[in-house]
């Protein structure tokens, strides 16, 4: 049940699509053949198929109100037919009219926890990806997201950009999993991030910051289970000053530039530790540094792209999709990417996505 001042599910305005009339549609061509046929073919015996549809679509009352017409209907065919033995039917049309209405009952006592559900996804959504500026100065940014847990709208993949005096920081990452079991670890990691992004000076700080976050989160989780729960994340820094890129990363897929002179996959010379398992094996943290000019595409992404499958089972080309785009805003980046991704997965996506578009304009 909807309680006072809790918001209601959006119905579907103006008027009805042909799906949801075709059980008023199947009503009028049952009785149409019934009358217009011998009553030894017996169309009307099939007059219950009607608000058995419509329970599947319809909320109670009209489902009723069809069951109804149909009750009405079987009457008059009676009456022009007294052979037919309509009695039959009738209680046939009565007995699937009170099922039907139930069965609306309950449909849309489910569409209303869906819904319930939805806006628990959202709230937590806004959370892990708040809505984040275009544009930060000189440095355009867009962002896609598609969460492969589709009934919850979100999922494992986070990302996060702050304008901070050091320059304009970026953090894209994976938890290991997806749907609402990975928005705990997301959301620690990218609280951290958003505090200290304005506090540290440099990256290795910053990744410090993150993986003490994860490591405290995970700690309520049983010891076990901990070499199973890690993310992975890239940091990235544009200073306000100077043409250079400063990434930092943490066994997360490399980040892409296209530029001038072709595409460059920004690999790391030394790979930092993932995150919640520097404890295992050492938080040694190394920063590459990289050109950026104008006019350069960035592309931050999660393996849920390169990791897209076709029917064939083949992974989305990533790198050879991006060296053939030709110079886009960002925004047109990231929707020809979500385009391309769709039609390569049409069967859908086993994996979260997430990327960021990041394209520098004008001088620094």
């Amino acid at each position: 049940m909807v309680k006072p001042g809790q918001p209601r599910p959006r119905r579907p305005q103006g008027r009805w699509s042909p799906v949801q009339l075709s059980p008023v549609v199947l009503t009028v061509v049952i009785a149409g053949l019934a009358y217009a046929t011998p009553p030894d073919m017996a169309f009307s015996r099939i007059l219950p198929a009607a608000p058995a549809l419509a329970a599947a679509m319809w909320p109670v009352l009209p489902t009723v109100l069809l069951g109804t017409v149909c009750f009405l209907l079987m009457i008059g065919l009676s009456l022009v037919f007294p052979g037919l033995g309509a009695w039959y039917t009738v209680a046939g049309i009565v007995a699937v009219t009170v099922a039907a209405a139930y069965g609306s009952h309950v449909r849309l006592q489910r569409e209303q926890s869906l819904f319930q559900v939805r806006l628990v996804a959202d709230a937590a959504q806004q959370v892990v990806l708040s809505p984040m500026p275009r544009r930060f100065g000189a440095v355009e940014i867009e962002s896609l997201y598609l969460a492969a847990a589709a009934e919850a709208r979100i999922g494992g993949d986070f990302y996060e950009v702050a304008d901070t005096p050091y320059g304009v920081r970026l953090l894209i990452g994976d938890v290991r999993g997806k749907g609402l079991p990975a928005v705990g670890t997301a959301a620690a990691v990218v609280n951290s991030f958003r505090e200290a992004a304005y506090d540290e000076p440099d990256l290795a700080g910053i990744a410090r910051r993150l993986e003490a976050s994860s490591t405290r989160y995970n700690a309520a989780f049983p010891p076990d289970d901990l070499a199973e729960r890690f993310s992975t994340a890239v940091l990235v820094e544009i200073p306000h000053d100077d043409r250079k890129l400063r990434i930092l990363n943490c066994g997360h897929p490399p980040p892409l530039l296209r530029g001038r002179d072709g595409l460059r996959v920004l690999s790391p010379t030394d790979p930092a530790p993932l995150l919640n398992l520097a404890g295992l094996i050492g938080d040694c943290y190394s920063t590459d540094t990289f050109t950026f000019t104008p006019e350069d595409q960035l592309l931050l992404y999660t393996d849920g792209v390169t990791e897209a499958r076709d029917r064939n089972g083949d992974f989305f080309p990533l790198t050879d999709w991006m060296r053939h785009q030709t110079p886009k805003r960002p925004r047109e980046l990231l929707d020809a990417l979500h385009r391309d991704l769709v039609t390569h997965t049409s069967t859908g996506l086993d994996d979260d996505i997430a990327a960021l578009a990041v394209r520098l304009r004008g001088a620094p």
